[in-house]
C-alpha cells in the first residue's frame, strides 16, 4: 500500500489544550437549571391536580348553566288624582288624627272642601286603609294610599252610602297603626 500524499491539513500546528473546550456546557449552572424545571413542573402539577378536584367536586363549573332569570312583577304606584274628594274617619281613641291627616291631604294638593274628616263609632280598628268602590278607582286610591305614606288598599261598598257629594269619592279609615301607642287587635272590619 502506498502512503497517503500530503496536505494542506498535515502542516497545522499543534496547540496545548483543549481543542472545543468552548463549546461544553457550563458545569455549574446543569444542576440549577433541572431544579428550577422540576418545580415549575412540580407547580403546574399541583394546580392542574387541586383545579381537577375542584371540578371533580362541583365547586368549579367548567359550563356554567345559565340561571333564569327572575322577572320582577311590576308594583302598582298609583296614580294622584286630587279631582277625588276624601273622607276620613279616625277610627282609634286617639283625638286629631283625622285633623292632621286632612291637613296632609290640602298640603298635597286636594281642596280643602272635598276632605271630610270625623270621627268614627269604632276605636279599635287595626290598620289604617283606603277604601274605595269601583275597580277604576284602585289605581287613585293606591295613590292616596302613597301621599298619606302607606296604607292598605281594599275595595268596598261599605262607605259609597256616606257619600252625599256625588263625586268620586275615596275612604281614609285611619287604624291603630297611626296612633302613638298600637296595641295589637285584630280586628279589621270596616269602621263606621
Amino acid at each position: 500500500m502506498s502512503k497517503p500524499s500530503r496536505d494542506r491539513f498535515d502542516d497545522v500546528p499543534r496547540s496545548s489544550g483543549r481543542v472545543g473546550a468552548h463549546r461544553a456546557e457550563a458545569p455549574g449552572m446543569n444542576g440549577w437549571v433541572v431544579l428550577l424545571w422540576s418545580f415549575v413542573a412540580a407547580l403546574v402539577l399541583i394546580i392542574a391536580g387541586i383545579f381537577g378536584s375542584l371540578v371533580v367536586m362541583g365547586r368549579i363549573s367548567l359550563f356554567p348553566e345559565t340561571a333564569p332569570s327572575v322577572v320582577p312583577t311590576p308594583v302598582e304606584t298609583g296614580v294622584v288624582d286630587t279631582n277625588y274628594s276624601v273622607m276620613i274617619l279616625n277610627a282609634t281613641p286617639e283625638e286629631g288624627l283625622d285633623a292632621q291627616m286632612s291637613d296632609t291631604l290640602v298640603n298635597n294638593g286636594w281642596a280643602a272642601d272635598t276632605v271630610f274628616a270625623s270621627d268614627s263609632e269604632s276605636e279599635d280598628f287595626a290598620t289604617t286603609t283606603v277604601y274605595y268602590v269601583d275597580a277604576e278607582d284602585e289605581l287613585a286610591a293606591i295613590g292616596l294610599a302613597g301621599v298619606i305614606g302607606g296604607a292598605e288598599v281594599r275595595q268596598s261598598d261599605f262607605y259609597a252610602e256616606l257619600n252625599d257629594t256625588g263625586a268620586k269619592q275615596l275612604t281614609i279609615v285611619i287604624g291603630l297603626d297611626r296612633t302613638a301607642s298600637a296595641p295589637e287587635t285584630s280586628d279589621e272590619a270596616p269602621a263606621s
